[in-house]
């Protein structure tokens, strides 16, 4: 049995990652998309065979034969869509960040369960061995108690018509490449903020173009973080960061945390260091995968609700300390 699947929005990371996942997925069919744009809907369903195709969000989600969306929309435009797809009895993936408050983020979860419907937000790279194994290094006590971590993701300026800079739709650099540091910190620590302090580089439509951090969680654990839309055009791309320091040692990142291939990171216990190799598959299939065990099997989730509204919330307590 596969689930049949819609696609609401032609949007890059839909074309560039969601949907090549989803064509590489167990049980999963590549059933509906659905744009604004007639031209790029057909462009869509002729590059990735999907059966229907319909100009417009409604018309995808009135077809009885489509069982889940994915919603790669805009992030000023989640809580709509989500709300509309839920409450059209859909499974919804939604990309990340889910929605711009933690309270946005309550509302979808409490719609989700009146409908019966699963709703999941759309971390990837949770869903990877890379990030597994991470855990289970720390678990092992190799480095002893974490109580310090910190993550960065800084990557390209945007350029001026790009959404990305559209207060009114969600932009700003916290929410597109900081929902990844902040979900990142949050996975490898249990404790609750006691403190968040931040600071940003905002432009003149007052979003974030550049926003680093420090958090105390009430466990003792410190985190950092630095995220910003601020490389020029052609550089090398983006940077990112992760570290986890211990009271016996250390783990570092090697690779991209969200990447897929063959990966590694370094651990440092004892004076000595060590190499972990670990071999993980296209995060966004392994994402759909789960997805289709979820509604199908009835799997738990990797990115519960409770992490979700937690995401957010560490997001709202950034975005208030830096004026968003």
């Amino acid at each position: 049995m596969s689930v049949k699947w819609g696609v609401l929005g032609t949007a890059g990371i839909a074309a560039g990652c969601t949907v090549p996942g989803m064509l590489k997925a167990k049980d999963c069919e590549v059933y509906a998309i659905a744009g604004r744009d007639a031209g790029k809907v057909q462009e869509f369903q002729k590059r990735f065979g999907f059966k229907k195709a319909y100009v417009g969000y409604e018309e995808l989600l009135a077809d009885p034969d489509v069982q889940a969306v994915y919603i790669p929309l805009p992030n000023g435009l989640h809580y709509e869509w989500v709300m509309k797809a839920l409450k059209a009895g859909k499974h919804v993936l939604c990309e990340k960040p889910l929605a711009l408050s933690a309270a946005q983020a309550e509302e979808m979860y409490a719609t989700a369960e009146e409908n019966g419907v699963i709703l999941t937000e759309a971390f990837a790279y949770l869903h990877s061995p890379y990030v597994k194994a991470l855990k289970e290094e720390i678990q092992s006590g190799s480095i002893g108690k974490v109580d310090y971590i910190e993550a960065a993701f800084v990557g390209q300026k945007c350029k001026p018509d790009n959404i990305r800079l559209v207060k009114e739709l969600g932009g700003g650099a916290m929410y597109d490449l900081g929902c990844y540091c902040s979900s990142m910190i949050l996975s490898l620590t249990d404790g609750e903020t006691e403190y968040v302090k931040a600071n940003a580089e905002m432009d003149d439509n007052g979003i974030d173009l550049c926003t680093s951090g420090i958090v105390k969680f009430d466990n003792g654990v410190r985190a950092s973080f630095n995220v910003g839309m601020v490389f020029e055009e052609g550089s090398n791309g983006r940077f990112d960061r992760l570290y986890v320091h211990g009271t016996k040692g250390y783990i570092k990142s090697d690779v991209e945390f969200n990447q897929a291939g063959e990966l590694s990171y370094t651990v440092m216990t004892g004076g000595k260091k060590q190499t972990r190799n670990v071999s993980a598959r296209q995060n966004y299939t392994l994402e759909v995968e789960h997805m289709n065990r979820m509604i199908l099997e009835g799997a738990a989730p990797v990115v519960t609700p409770d992490f979700s509204v937690r995401n957010a919330s560490f997001i709202d307590e950034v975005l208030q300390a830096i004026g968003y």
